[in-house]
């Protein structure tokens, strides 16, 4: 069996204003799914309905950054097709992107992995969603309720800035994975 899949995923919970911590948040994240294998996929972001493929998205978004090569390397993640956006889930997540783990300081102890725990399942071929609050104030709690496990990256709680914790995560899993 092969390795599953990694899939970074960002849900919006700023306003349905496209703002400079957004286009900065994407462009960053994607830097992060090119470095390190993985895939990126957006949740109830406000993106222009003119721009209907992830390519045109990737080129909207990358064409008003200089992180990341001027938005080269995510423009590269989304003509590899590795770059989705899609609605709020409802739900919950589009199954297609693996199991959803929330990414949290504050993890439900009835739901909380170790990094460990994290790489042993997609090294046994579970595909899994990371997901990451963009926002003030991280994943509203409907949604954090979907997700049947969460991980704390930190030894102890610490809340970090939505980059930081997304380097934090990406790159403990990728070392962690043994690329």
């Amino acid at each position: 069996m092969g390795r599953g899949r990694v899939t970074i995923g960002l849900y919006n919970s700023y306003d349905q204003n496209f703002r400079e911590p957004h286009r900065r948040t994407i462009a960053r994240a994607g830097d992060l799914a090119m470095a390190f294998d993985m895939n990126l996929a957006l949740f109830g972001f406000p993106i222009p309905e003119e721009t209907r493929t992830p390519v045109e998205v990737a080129e909207w978004i990358a064409g008003t950054t200089s992180i990341g090569a001027h938005g080269g390397y995510f423009m590269e993640l989304a003509e590899r097709g590795r770059f989705m956006k899609f609605p709020y889930p409802s739900k919950g997540f589009p199954p297609q992107l693996g199991e959803p783990v929330l990414t949290t300081c504050k993890p439900d102890p009835s739901k909380k992995i170790t990094l460990d725990q994290l790489t042993d399942m997609i090294s046994h071929g579970q595909s899994v969603l990371l997901v990451f609050g963009i926002g003030p104030h991280g994943v509203p709690k409907n949604v954090m309720s979907i997700p049947r496990h969460a991980i704390d990256i930190t030894p102890g709680g610490f809340s970090l800035e939505t980059c930081t914790a997304l380097g934090a995560v990406c790159g403990a899993l990728y070392a962690r994975l043994g690329q």
